[in-house]
């Protein structure tokens, strides 16, 4: 039997056989496995190894066989009848069908498994957002290849001539195709979307001049899914796209700006805003998220309620929302300290004559208690989701 083994495995077509039955008993006991753990409910515990065991003894000794009459050892007689007689089933259509379907299950799951080795860093920058989005498009459409192929496999073990099929599909397709002119301007779309990398899965968008603004949770070549801050998820076609405002793209902007009273030095305002500008700026916790100095730009508006100064910082994606937030609060201690009122309320009202000036004024009952704020160190660190847009999120 060793000689006649050593002759046959010098033949080429021999190794090819192998394989090929190898990889067919591999996808049989796969699916094999699949079906059992869907059985696994309804049979008891006390069962399911044995169960396993036998299955993956089965296979094994049919693969055996199979190997046997692949090599062509007939000294091995019992292992040489059944590989003649197992590879005849499988020349049928039953046989052929349920190899088929047991590597187009095996497919399906190494598909899934790759592209989940596909880790992306865990920081956010567009080498994650553009991974994180080829990695799900990728996915979808290896799938549907691998099910195509799959159909067409089956059909031909039935005995379905796929050629004229595909050619009869073809030209239904041509017809249909007239009539989703709207399904192909979303896939043409959303093709564009991740070739020019737009945006992708992470990123804070606004689509159409702020309709819709969100997070972008999936984006293939037909939708895109965002989800709003209160959860809501919008799944808007790619064709229906016009314009997109991205928030999280490359870099990102905090506009800091606060309002004090007329009454207020100005001059000592700006000192204050210059200073906790460059506090945060230089903030161990802080600072790593800026790319650039603040730019202090000034007085930027004079309201009817006060005066409004602004400056600038420049930071990395998606860090905005969290800076602005410890900005507004070392702001506020700031100009408590400095004795510099923020602008509440204030109206005029005429009863004819001389005008009676009405101000509404709070009285302070906290003493001194704002003075002994630590402006340095927050209670609570500030959260890093986004803030909401205008009107996003309010029940109507």
């Amino acid at each position: 039997m060793l000689a006649e083994l050593s002759i046959q495995l010098t033949k080429p077509q021999v190794w090819l056989g192998l394989a090929l039955s190898a990889l067919a008993a591999y996808a049989i006991y796969r699916f094999g496995r699949t079906l059992l753990r869907a059985l696994e409910p309804h049979v008891p515990a006390s069962l399911r190894p044995a169960l396993k065991w036998i299955w993956l003894l089965l296979v094994t000794v049919s693969w055996l066989a199979v190997a046997t009459f692949v090599a062509y050892l007939p000294s091995v007689p019992v292992l040489f009848e059944l590989g003649r007689e197992i590879t005849s089933g499988f020349r049928h259509t039953a046989g052929q069908l349920l190899v088929v379907l047991a590597l187009v299950l095996i497919a399906w799951n190494l598909v899934g498994a790759l592209t989940g080795r596909i880790v992306p860093d865990e920081e956010f920058n567009r080498r994650t957002v553009r991974v994180q989005t080829l990695k799900g498009v990728v996915e979808s459409t290896l799938r549907v290849v691998v099910v195509v192929i799959g159909l067409i496999a089956a059909l031909q073990a039935l005995g379905v001539n796929a050629t004229s099929l595909l050619a009869g599909v073809s030209v239904l397709g041509l017809a249909v195709g007239f009539g989703a002119q709207s399904l192909i301007k979303d896939v043409f779309n959303g093709f564009f979307i991740l070739l020019e990398d737009q945006y992708g899965v992470g990123d804070v968008i606004t689509v159409n001049t702020g309709l819709i603004t969100g997070t972008v949770e999936r984006v293939n070549l037909r939708v895109t899914a965002m989800r709003a801050l209160d959860g809501t998820v919008h799944i808007v076609p790619n064709g229906q796209i016009l314009t997109v405002s991205v928030s999280s793209k490359d870099w990102s902007r905090v506009v800091a700006t606060v309002d004090v009273t007329y009454n207020a030095n100005i001059d000592d305002a700006l000192r204050v805003l210059e200073a906790v500008s460059t506090e945060l700026y230089e903030a161990e916790e802080w600072k790593g998220f800026f790319l650039e100095a603040p730019e202090i730009q000034g007085v930027t508006r004079l309201a009817p309620d006060g005066v409004t100064l602004r400056a600038l910082f420049k930071v990395q994606p998606k860090s905005q929302y969290a800076i602005g937030r410890e900005f507004n609060r070392r702001i506020k201690i700031a100009m408590d300290e400095a004795n510099i009122e923020i602008p509440f309320p204030q109206r005029s009202l005429n009863f004819g004559g001389a005008p009676i000036e009405i101000k509404l004024t709070r009285e302070d009952l906290r003493g001194d208690a704002r003075t002994a704020q630590d402006r340095t160190h927050a209670p609570v660190k500030p959260a890093e989701t986004r803030d909401p847009e205008e009107g996003e999120g309010m029940n109507s």
